[in-house]
């Protein structure tokens, strides 16, 4: 008989929370519904992309202290830039 591999994961094995999927979940409907903005404080454009709508949705629930990864550091604001410098 083969034996598996375990993966290097926690036996929890979730890497989102419940209720970061409902999160995720709301924010979609707000954009079907066409009432999703982007920016601070909903001071932005409408949102039309699927992958912005769950961007947004798992902002959020990394605001309400869901289980969420960190973001990737990709891109970060030019004053946080000037301050590690």
């Amino acid at each position: 008989m083969a034996t598996r591999k375990r993966s290097s994961r926690k036996s929890s094995g979730r890497k989102y929370g419940k209720a970061a999927g409902k999160s995720v979940k709301s924010a979609m409907r707000r954009r079907k519904r066409g009432t999703l903005r982007s920016g601070k404080g909903g001071r932005g454009g409408k949102v039309k992309s699927r992958e912005q709508a769950i961007a947004i949705g798992l902002s959020e629930a990394r605001k309400k202290g869901a289980k969420v990864p960190a973001r990737k550091g990709g891109r970060r604001k030019k004053a946080s830039r000037k301050r590690s410098a």
